[in-house]
């Protein structure tokens, strides 16, 4: 096989200046290694961590280039892609080396973050949280090249200020951030689509180990888990400045697993039957036009996570939700009290009435059921028994689905459509 193309004007092969550089990069890292940090200034410490930071991206970006041309490994090596000689011969998991193939693949198709990398700007963690949000954007209907060349321009810059998870939520949302009016509509669709998903895919198992331990494995939407990690943070936060106070160091993660246990040791059975569970305080901001609105988004807690306000609207109905709700100059209209939500002898004379899910298709037993206002609370609806009905969490969420409308029937019971 003739190698003249390799060969330049000078006759030496090219591979060989590139190994000697190589074994430079390997001569001088060597030589650091035998240096012993402990004996570096505070401020030797900084910089030369920096400066690490920015040659472990470079370093990136030289094996992502050279994955991304890597198709003739693979084809010699009969593989899918270089992963398999990874696996083979650096002992690389198959799953890791697939995804770096992948980044090295997404990596090549987008020069803004190509060159980030290779000037040690973009983290490789960076540039795939970039990468994928791209490629979402490339995908969307209603964005055009334009919108991804800009899209890509801004998240770059964005990612010398910001981690890679803040990042990965500015993604989201970059698009409203080129044009507010265009891709508002769009984004909160997607975070409906986001929320239904998370619904479809929320499940819980348990695994006794036999040693007086259970595994518990579960996954809830957003919403919930926020929920619930803000209920452990506060139970773990005492605990742990106790422990710390009597000089025991317990681990952080231990903490949180006992806040967990004595959230079900504590739990107050008689709140079961009320509405399925009861519901943590949580904080909901948004404007009055969005509550109303069949296709909105309200900020969850403190920390700005969003959510639909269907699911705003249906959270609402479980009476230790704090609506705060803004005017047009965002002014505080209304700050919930949960007073003014249904009463727990409101719970029982409903399932005394009700028995169950009211929903026409639906036999779910009252003590899966929750509370629902069929007029809600910000339209004028009161918290008396002719303004409520029981409906299993299921139906609850249907109840308030922008895609749903519904009709209750002579005997109670909620017949529910598909809008056309």
């Amino acid at each position: 096989m003739s190698l003249e193309h390799d060969i330049d004007h000078r006759g030496s092969h090219p591979g060989d200046a590139i190994d000697a550089e190589m074994s430079a990069i390997e001569s001088s890292l060597d030589n650091l290694l035998s240096r012993d940090p402990a004996y570096w200034r505070t401020s030797q410490k900084k910089d030369r961590l920096a400066r690490l930071e920015r040659i472990h991206a470079k370093q990136a970006a030289l094996k992502l280039r050279i994955l991304a041309a890597a198709g003739d490994i693979a084809e010699e090596t009969g593989a899918k892609d270089a992963s398999g000689w990874m696996r083979t011969e650096l002992l690389v998991d198959k799953a890791v080396g697939r995804a770096q193939v992948k980044l090295a693949t997404a990596v090549a198709k987008y020069d803004l973050v190509a060159a980030g990398l290779a000037e040690g700007v973009v983290s490789q963690d960076k540039a795939r949280v970039i990468t994928k949000a791209l490629d979402a954007i490339e995908a969307d209907p209603a964005a055009g090249a334009e919108d991804l060349v800009l899209a890509e321009k801004l998240l770059v810059d964005h990612a010398t200020r910001l981690t890679a998870n803040e990042l990965r939520i500015v993604g989201k949302k970059i698009l409203a951030e080129i044009d507010p009016e265009r891709f508002e509509a769009a984004e909160a669709k997607a975070l409906q689509r986001e929320e239904e998903q998370a619904q479809r895919r929320t499940f819980f198992s348990s695994r006794d180990n036999g040693d007086g331990t259970i595994d518990i494995h579960a996954r809830v939407s957003r919403a919930v888990g926020i929920r619930l990690r803000t209920i452990l943070d506060s139970l773990a936060q005492p605990r742990k400045w106790s422990a710390q106070d009597k000089g025991r160091k317990a681990p952080y993660d231990r903490l949180l697993g006992q806040a967990f246990a004595r959230v079900v040791e504590t739990y107050d059975v008689e709140n079961l039957p009320r509405h399925g569970g009861h519901a943590t305080t949580v904080f909901i901001t948004m404007s009055l036009d969005e509550l109303r609105a069949d296709l909105g988004t309200a900020a969850l807690g403190f920390d700005g996570d969003q959510i639909t306000a269907a699911e705003a609207r249906r959270m609402a109905c479980n009476a230790d939700l704090v609506p705060v709700v803004l005017g047009s100059d965002s002014e505080i209209l209304d700050l919930g009290r949960t007073a003014r939500l249904a009463h727990p002898i409101q719970h029982r004379a409903l399932r005394l009435r009700d028995q169950g899910c009211q929903a026409e298709d639906c036999d779910a037993p009252a003590a899966w059921t929750e509370a629902h206002h069929l007029k809600p609370w910000s339209e004028g609806g009161k918290s008396d028994m002719a303004n409520m009905v029981l409906l299993c969490p299921s139906d609850h969420r249907r109840i308030h689905d922008a895609d749903v409308t519904y009709e209750r029937l002579p005997g109670g019971r909620i017949r529910f459509t598909r809008r056309t």
